[in-house]
């Protein structure tokens, strides 16, 4: 059993690192870097949610870094922003003060929820302080029915955009600057 997880491990690793390589090498010289322009939000919005979105699987129960069970169905009529990050993972921390700022905006209309795809609990709780997180995180390590339900994962950080109605109206894999979590935010709202 311990090759197995070791192995999906190694996987995620190379997946990040391939990820933080590939965003390096997108990122231009000088100027403020993640920034996208107005009119690539707007394509962002643009078709965020159709008809033919499908229903997102919420039947679940999810512990919290504090131990605290999580039904994802009792967000139904917020937009919910679902997070899959994890706490080694360099882009990911790049999106937290996004995240964080986004929950503060929106926090009557929005929940976003972080999953850590592998961490136990001793490693998200002080880095969730140490970042400041003011959204619920979410403990997916043994929970790969979960992710696999959202998925498949090819990589991370994935954040999934459920609209009210309980649908997922859009998937972003990799980084995403501010613009590119709020556009489809907005678009839902």
């Amino acid at each position: 059993m311990k090759n197995g997880s070791d192995t999906k491990a190694a996987r995620w690793i190379s997946m990040a690192a391939t990820a933080a390589a590939l965003t390096l090498l997108m990122l231009p010289l000088g100027g403020d870097h993640g920034l996208i322009e107005p009119e690539e939000v707007a394509a962002a919005a643009a078709g965020t949610c159709d008809k033919a979105s499908k229903p997102a699987p919420l039947d679940y129960t999810v512990k919290d870094m504090n131990g605290a069970n999580v039904k994802l169905s009792s967000f139904k009529g917020k937009v919910i922003v679902l997070n899959f990050w994890a706490t080694w993972c360099g882009p990911c921390k790049i999106e937290i003060p996004s995240l964080i700022e986004l929950q503060k905006q929106y926090a009557n209309d929005v929940v976003i929820l972080g999953m850590s795809v592998d961490d136990p609990v001793e490693k998200l709780k002080p880095f969730a302080e140490k970042y400041k997180i003011n959204y619920p995180v979410l403990v997916g390590l043994g929970r790969e029915d979960v992710q696999d339900a959202f998925g498949p994962l090819m990589g991370i950080p994935v954040t999934v955009f459920i609209g009210r109605d309980g649908k997922i109206c859009r998937i972003h894999s990799g980084m995403a600057a501010k613009g590119q979590i709020e556009a489809p935010i907005k678009a839902l709202l």
